[in-house]
């Protein structure tokens, strides 16, 4: 920022209009004590210097003759370089500086203005205004070389610096600057280098909307209560340094809407009440650095970063918003530092948004950039944990969308059984734990089929074979074959007939069964062991009819676990 400071010979006569020092006369007391020591540039309070609780004559310094010496005054009675500055004043009437050009510093602190000074559209180098009461500051406008200061200021107005640009620092701190009908900080496209409002009292509301900082926002340890919703309005601000909010004490909205803030956002320690409304309104902010979200801080209202973008985020459980108040959809970020970082809680985090309070059904995003973060970080199982929880909250809603009965509950099957075998294709691995569990079973029944001779040879020729055919007949019994004629049975006593037919000679040649291998020939369709062609379930013996319809059951069960453990590995059965 470059101001002109140039004193041209239209400058001197302005200057010289500004008026003469008897224009003033007779001067009051507290006036003549400055003259006669104006030049000495020692001069710097009047009395104790305390700021004065009531009009002392002593003490009374006229506004239009401060303006008439910070104006450059006149031959021999000019102020020294350094400015003019008084303290501990009564300052009279208004001290009205609309439009001039002040070269010098104005150090008017610990003074009492009975009316606002008026700075608008001024040009001036610093203003001191430290440990003063006054009704309020008009400087809309205003342009200084260096900064302001309004460091424990007590204002019953508003301090207006809208538009104004400032080649230092705006200090507010310890200020207390109260406005009952609006903002009692106001700094609309407000151009700075640091904004610092640490310890202050500002009951209105701060409004920085638009504004630019070089540097930091510091309101560490603020208090702000609203007038009404709106505390702190630094939508579409930029800021170069950090935003700190640490310990601050907030009661309504605090609004950073699309800002840039190149540094962090601290939260640490905040406090914000504005129940059933917006706490913090970041949507669209992007945060270079971290937010932080830890330390005791406590959001009475939504969390809105929807569309935000964050370097880091730093946060405790015990400082996210209640259930509902919390809006992540479309926001980004790179990591957690110094926070939870596992599925479980990081999932409460994400429960606590309410899609349908905004009139929406589910927000897929914040999952996928959730789990996303996981993978980054290394957290690979924690990724696919929050992966199938989104899954399952999307199909849920899309069900609740669906207006026919039978196709709600077509879907309500289909994505269960996606869910427990194929973790909704993001547990592809899944349907093999489901094909070994199955496995497993078909051994356990095919072996008590065996057990029980339930199990008889595949092939028309064995079945009719005599070694087969006599050994379903005990020994001693005699039965009249097509083929042999009469015959002998060849069963011993309690033997069933699949381990009569083991013992005969014939069977040798002929595969054996195998439970274990029977099970995984019929499980999977891909594989052929050999067992299914050679061998079947018998219906006709004890435990054949269960073995049988698990056969069936395992057959059709092979073929859709191999279907869905192919379709989950490429990535078909998932919604996004």
């Amino acid at each position: 920022m470059t101001l002109d400071w140039s004193l041209g010979a239209e400058s001197a006569t302005w200057a010289a209009a500004v008026g003469r020092l008897d224009d003033f006369r007779p001067l009051l007391p507290a006036e003549e004590e400055i003259v006669a020591r104006l030049q000495s540039g020692t001069f710097d309070k009047l009395g104790d210097g305390i700021l004065p609780t009531e009009p002392d004559p002593s003490r009374v310094v006229r506004a239009s003759f401060l303006r008439f010496l910070i104006l450059g005054g006149e031959a021999g009675c000019r102020p020294h370089e350094k400015g003019v500055l008084v303290r501990g004043a009564w300052i009279s009437e208004v001290l009205d500086l609309e439009a001039c050009r002040v070269f010098r510093d104005i150090g008017l602190n610990d003074c009492h203005f009975e009316a606002t000074p008026i700075l608008r559209a001024a040009i001036i180098n610093r203003l001191f205004l430290d440990g003063s009461r006054l009704p309020g500051l008009q400087a809309e406008r205003l342009e200084a070389r260096g900064g302001i200061y309004l460091r424990s200021v007590e204002a019953e107005g508003a301090i207006n610096l809208d538009q104004a640009r400032l080649g230092g620092n705006l200090q507010c701190d310890g200020a207390t600057i109260r406005n009952r009908g609006d903002y009692a900080l106001l700094g609309r496209s407000l151009e700075v280098r640091n904004v610092l409002l640490r310890g202050a009292t500002l009951r209105g509301g701060v409004n920085l909307s638009g504004a630019v900082l070089a540097a930091d926002l510091d309101a560490a340890g603020t208090t702000i209560p609203a007038f009404e919703r709106m505390a702190l309005d630094a939508g579409e601000m930029t800021c170069h340094g950090n935003v700190i909010l640490r310990d601050a004490r907030v009661t309504g909205e605090v609004r950073l809407t699309a800002s840039a803030i190149d540094g962090d956002l601290d939260c640490s320690g905040t406090v914000v009440e504005n129940a059933g409304e917006a706490a913090i309104e970041a949507s669209r902010v992007v945060v270079k650095g971290a937010f932080f979200l830890r330390r005791g801080a406590r959001l009475d209202g939504t969390l809105a970063l929807t569309g935000a973008s964050v370097g880091t985020i730093h946060d405790e459980a015990a400082c996210w918003p209640k259930p509902g108040d919390l809006l992540l959809n479309r926001c980004r970020y790179g990591a957690f530092i110094d926070g939870p970082v596992d599925a479980d809680t990081r999932l409460d985090w994400l429960a606590r948004q309410s899609p349908g309070r905004w009139g929406e059904d589910f927000w897929p995003q914040p999952y996928e950039q959730l789990a996303s973060v996981f993978r980054e970080m290394g957290h690979g199982e924690d990724a696919s944990a929050v992966l199938v929880i989104k899954e399952k909250l999307q199909r849920r809603a899309r069900r609740a969308r669906t207006e026919s009965r039978l196709w709600r509950a077509f879907l309500f099957v289909a994505d269960g059984v996606l869910g427990i075998t194929v973790g909704y294709g993001r547990r592809p691995l899944f349907a093999l734990v489901w094909l070994t569990f199955f496995w497993l079973a078909g051994v356990a029944v095919f072996s008590h089929a065996e057990r029980q001779g339930a199990v008889m040879p595949n092939s028309a020729v064995v079945l009719r074979a005599p070694e087969w055919t006599l050994c379903g007949i005990e020994q001693g019994e005699r039965r009249p074959l097509v083929t042999t004629g009469a015959s002998e049975g060849l069963a011993a006593p309690g033997q069933n007939q699949l381990a009569c037919f083991r013992q005969r000679w014939e069977a040798s040649s002929y595969p054996a069964f195998s439970p274990w291998m029977y099970s995984l020939d019929t499980l999977l369709p891909v594989l052929d062991m050999g067992q299914r062609s050679f061998w079947r379930p018998n219906p006709a013996k004890p435990g054949g009819r269960l073995a049988i319809n698990y056969f069936y059951f395992q057959s059709v069960v092979g073929w859709a676990l191999s279907l869905l453990a192919v379709a989950g590995f490429s990535g078909l059965v998932k919604s996004s």
